[in-house]
């Protein structure tokens, strides 16, 4: 996200009131407004409304308390990184471990940025490049929810590109912006996986693209994505994989309690066996067990 002095931060969305403290900051009190947000009224306190000094003075904060409260634990202990700082994060964490370490950011909303006169993917490729980071063989993953975000990327590095799809009748906003009328349905086709591989490497769907769910929230049949999209040379990360069970397909959720993890290793080996190449997850040391269980099955 960049901030109103052009930087760029990392966060899960613009809004920061759900992932910083701020709502604590009297002095920023007068910075909550409401703003539209992909064509939904947002309301709270956004990045490039703070300069980056502005921004270093709050402390990141769980962003779903309800469900997941034991991570509240660490509320208030670390600063909003910058990219830069991550770029340089993943230089040191590569030379301690002696192996490569991969990072996989997100261009967000990037239309709204670029409305804004703020565009992401010129500051995110001007940094990569400044860090070596631009190329086939980087260890960078760029995606975006908007597939002309990654065309622009595409046109300024050479870093592998993820398409990332939301729900079937969904429309990427700047489909909606630019009057495009195609939907997720449409660019999971065939011919549109074949369109987006000739800009991309792969994609992220949303897990229920790759297996849907029935109306109670049980896993149904595998849809033809995976095969699909290996067939257009496209890799799938399918996206999010966490353990508490609200977020877990109901065949695979235990008790009632909504903090309480369920059969995660149950879900996995079932996407797993959809071909995917590899998951989105909040909980990484999880999906490391689930995948090196299935492989050794």
């Amino acid at each position: 996200m960049p901030t109103r002095d052009g930087h760029i931060v990392c966060r899960h969305e613009p809004e920061i009131g759900g992932t910083t403290d701020v709502a604590d900051h009297p002095e920023f009190a007068g910075r909550r407004t409401t703003k539209t947000l992909d064509g939904v009224a947002v309301t709270g306190w956004f990045t490039e409304d703070f300069t980056l000094a502005e921004l270093k003075r709050l402390r990141a904060v769980e962003r779903i308390p309800a469900n997941r409260p034991h991570n509240t634990l660490y509320d208030g202990r670390w600063e909003i990184p910058t990219f830069e700082e991550v770029l340089r994060w993943q230089d040191e964490q590569t030379r301690k471990r002696g192996k490569q370490v991969w990072i996989y950011p997100e261009t967000k909303h990037p239309t709204y940025f670029r409305d804004l006169g703020l565009g992401l993917e010129e500051r995110v490729a001007k940094l990569l490049r400044e860090y070596g980071k631009d190329g086939r063989n980087a260890p960078v993953v760029l995606q975006s929810f908007e597939p002309t975000s990654i065309q622009r990327l595409r046109r300024l590095v050479d870093n592998p590109l993820v398409v990332l799809l939301s729900g079937a009748n969904s429309r990427p906003w700047d489909f909606v912006e630019s009057g495009d009328p195609r939907t997720v349905a449409d660019l999971i086709t065939p011919e549109g996986l074949k369109e987006i591989a000739s800009y991309a490497q792969g994609i992220g769907p949303t897990l229920d693209l790759v297996i849907p769910r029935d109306a109670s929230g049980r896993l149904t049949e595998p849809t033809t994505l995976v095969r699909d999209a290996h067939r257009a040379g496209l890799i799938l990360h399918p996206y999010t994989m966490r353990n508490e069970n609200p977020f877990l397909p109901a065949d695979f959720r235990k008790g009632t309690d909504p903090d309480a993890y369920g059969d995660v290793f149950g879900a996995y080996r079932a996407y797993f066996a959809t071909g995917i190449d590899g998951v989105f997850t909040d909980n990484p040391d999880t999906g490391l067990l689930a995948r090196e269980d299935f492989v050794n099955d």
